[in-house]
C-alpha cells in the first residue's frame, strides 16, 4: 500500500515537472513583443492558413494549374474557397479554361456577377461529390449524388473515364480529397 502511494506521488511530482517545463500550455507574450510580432487569431477560414510542406487541398490544387484560372475565379466568386478548403473528403471535377470557354458566349461573365451567385454556387458544387473517388473506383453508369443534390453519371467509353459527357483527362490526389480534370463544364440537369 505504501509503494502504491509513494509511486502515485512521484507520477504526479513528474506530471507537474513536465507541464511546468511546457509552459503549462498558457501562451505568453514576451515583454518587448510589439502586436505584429504576436500571431492573429481567428479571422478568415480554412484557406487562410499557409502551408507550404503539405500536400496541396483541391483548392490549392486549382490555385497551381494555370488551366484553372477560371474554376478559382468562380470558386472565389461563389464564396466556396473556405468549404472546399476543408477537411472533406471532396471529389471535385475541375473544369479546364478551355472548358470553360467553350460555354456559349457571356455565360462566365453572367455567373460571376454578384446577382448571380446562387447559379454559381449551384454549378460549382455540380462538380464536387463527397469522398474520394479515385478513377479506379468509377464504374459504367455509376450515380453520384453531388453537393447541390442532383446526380451525375458515370461512363466508361473505350477505357476513357467520363462524368456526364466530360472526360476525365487527368487526377490529381490532394489532402483532402481528389482532384479529376475534365474538358468539359458539366451542367445541373444534363
Amino acid at each position: 500500500m505504501r509503494r502504491a502511494t509513494l509511486l502515485r506521488k512521484v507520477i504526479l511530482i513528474l506530471s507537474v515537472q513536465i507541464l511546468m517545463s511546457c509552459g503549462g500550455g498558457v501562451a505568453t507574450q514576451p515583454p518587448d513583443a510589439s502586436p505584429s510580432d504576436v500571431p492573429s487569431i481567428g479571422g478568415g477560414g480554412q484557406s487562410t492558413v499557409i502551408d507550404d510542406e503539405s500536400q496541396k487541398n483541391v483548392v490549392g490544387i486549382a490555385v497551381g494549374s494555370p488551366d484553372h484560372s477560371t474554376l478559382v475565379a468562380a470558386v472565389k466568386a461563389a464564396e466556396l474557397v473556405d468549404a472546399l478548403s476543408n477537411a472533406g473528403p471532396f471529389t471535385v471535377f475541375a473544369p479546364t479554361n478551355a472548358a470553360f470557354d467553350a460555354l456559349p458566349a457571356g455565360t462566365v461573365d453572367e455567373l460571376l456577377k454578384p446577382e448571380k451567385k446562387a447559379d454559381l454556387q449551384d454549378l460549382l458544387q455540380y462538380h464536387v461529390a463527397l469522398g474520394v473517388l479515385k478513377a479506379d473506383m468509377l464504374r459504367e453508369g455509376q450515380v453520384l449524388g453531388m453537393v447541390n443534390g442532383a446526380n451525375t453519371t458515370i461512363h466508361v467509353k473505350d477505357g476513357v473515364l467520363m462524368v456526364n459527357d466530360a472526360k476525365v483527362v487527368a487526377s490529381v490526389p490532394a489532402s483532402n480529397g481528389i482532384v479529376h480534370v475534365i474538358d468539359k463544364v458539366i451542367l445541373p440537369g444534363s
